[in-house]
This record gives C-alpha cells, structure tokens and sequence, in this order.
C-alpha cells in the first residue's frame, strides 16, 4: 500500500512529535545509591535519583547539608564515598555546564566579558590555542541571549552583580546544549536582579536546558522547579507537588517563620507577601544562608575551588593572542 504525499509529511510529524516526547523523558543523570562525603566518611548516604530531558531541578535542605558536596560530585570535583553517576544521552562530563557560587577573586576577575564567555568553549576545543569562527558565534550568540553584549569589551570586575551573573551564565551556556548546574545563582543579588535571574533561567529550561539549581531559596524552588531534591535530617525526592505534599516538605517549610512568606515579584522584582497555605506553609528565604556556601572541610575543598576559580584566567590569558 502506497501513501501519498500528504500522508507521508502527516506520519513525519508524527513521528518526530513522538522522538521529542521520548527525548523530554530521557535520563540524562540516574543516581543510584550516591554517598557523599570526605576520607571515607559519608555526610548523605543512600542518594537515588534520575534527571530526565527538560526537568527543573532544586536541591533544598538546610545548612550544611550537603547541597554543593552534591553539586561538585555531580561535576566529579569531589569523588563520591560510594554509589554510581550513570550519565545518559550520550551526556558527556564536559558538556555539563556550570555556575559556581561566585568568590571574591572571581568578582574581581580582570578579564573582558567577552574572554570569559569564550573561555567556556574550552572544552569543546581541545588543545587547540585559539578558538575557531564557530566558538566564536557561540559566545556572541549566548552574549545576546543573555542581553550583555554591550558589554563585550568592558573589564568583568567592572559590572554589577546581576550582569556578572549573566557573563558566568553565558560562559556556561557555551559549555553545554543539554544541562545546567547552578549553585545559589541569585547569591548576593537585590531583589529585581534576582528576579530577572530566575526569568533567565526559566526561560532556557523553556527552550529545553535542564536545570539543577541548589537553592535556599524555597519560594523561588517551589515556583519554578519541576522536581525536588531535599538533602538533610531526611531525603525526599519528588515533584514539587509531591513535595509540598509529604512529611519531609511539610517540616522544612514550617522552620520559616508563620503565617507570612515573601516572593520576588517577576517583573518588578519587588518583595510581595502573600498568604502560606495550609498545604505547602512557605519560607522567607535566609539571605545569610543564601549567602554562605556549605559547610564543608575547607582543605578538601581547596583543590576543587582553585581548579574552578583559576580555570576562565588560565584560559582567557593563554588564548588571548589567539582571537
């Protein structure tokens, strides 16, 4: 039996409609039995999860419970205690973008926006000490998307908090097509630069990227997020309706304060209050805590920091002559 031609392009479209719903609930990362911790000694043992294709991803939980252990783990900074990291997808380690929580060295960073953006294509690039006509349309193309070519020329150091978020977050962007791992994104941001942070966000999970943020945050989780991640006294992983729904969110979220909450308006990027429910009872986030890093055993961590810090310097300097 022969079809015609209309028929053919109408079992087309189908078919490929088909192949993207099978791509959106792809793994990308499967967990399984993942302990984390330093000198054999685990901080959260007995970790399952799976990441698919588009999800929203936030790791909650409270100080000190092992959020950016997790995250560096993931980013195979930090070799876990014991367990498996199955990538799918054909999802490679360095294809995984990455935004740090930012230090004081790396806001003083003295290089141009648009060496740091480049350096994110390193990568992709190998040995080679210069990047090529196609890495250099990604980091103009990322630049735009995230609204800071103006800025291409001017020196790092030199922009606000919320633009120098929007560099490392292009940076990342050049990195990977499939995946983004952000830790405390908003960390240090006013309210209307937060905001327009987790609207950038949103709108790349949007086009398909998927998310991983460790968030302290909990109003902006449970606005955005698809899934939840807690990390602590206890482990949950869910959707955000399964979430505000269990006894494990239920107790998290009654450890801020009662009856009111705050949310950072999208557009205005105003605080707005706004009754807790009965059901998810939110939590003003802690800026302290959104502020501080976990903690950690600081000498395990200086090699993983400083490989991470001195990365975009080591690589904007040596490919410099080379643009």
């Amino acid at each position: 039996m022969r079809l015609c031609h209309g028929t053919k392009r109408k079992a087309f479209k189908s078919k490929r409609a088909e192949n993207r719903r099978k791509e959106k609930y792809m793994p990308l990362l499967t967990i399984e039995n993942l302990s984390l911790g330093y000198d054999s000694r685990a901080i959260v043992e007995n970790l399952n999860f799976t990441v698919n294709s588009g999800d929203y991803l936030c790791i909650v939980g409270e100080n000190g419970s092992g959020k950016t252990t997790l995250m560096k783990t993931l980013l195979h900074l930090t070799e876990p205690v014991s367990g498996k990291i199955i990538p799918g997808d054909g999802l490679k380690a360095n294809e995984i973008g990455y935004l740090p929580q930012q230090t004081v060295i790396q806001r003083d960073f003295p290089a141009s926006v648009r060496e740091i953006v480049l350096s994110g294509c390193v990568s992709r690039s190998g040995l080679r000490p210069f990047y090529n006509r196609e890495e250099k349309q990604l980091a103009q193309e990322n630049m735009d998307r995230m609204g800071i070519s103006e800025f291409a020329d001017h020196c790092y150091r030199d922009l606000s908090g919320g633009q120098q978020q929007r560099v490392l977050l292009a940076r990342a962007l050049c990195a990977t097509r499939k995946i983004l791992l952000l830790d405390e994104p908003v960390s240090g941001l006013d309210p209307k630069a937060a905001a327009s942070m987790y609207a950038l966000i949103d709108e790349l999970n949007r086009e398909g990227i998927t998310i991983i943020m460790v968030s302290h945050d909990i109003s902006a989780a449970l606005r955005y997020a698809s899934h939840i991640l807690h990390i602590g006294s206890a482990l949950f992983f869910g959707t955000k309706e399964e979430y505000l729904r269990s006894e494990t969110g239920g107790n998290f979220l009654k450890q801020g304060q009662e009856g009111r909450w705050h949310l950072v308006d999208d557009e205005s990027g105003k605080a707005v209050e706004a009754q807790k429910t009965e059901t998810s009872g939110n939590v003003e986030p802690d800026k302290k805590a959104a502020e501080a890093d976990e903690a950690e055993p600081a000498e395990k961590m200086k090699k993983a920091e400083q490989a991470e810090v001195g990365r975009p310097l080591a690589f904007a300097g040596r490919r410099r002559a080379g643009q």
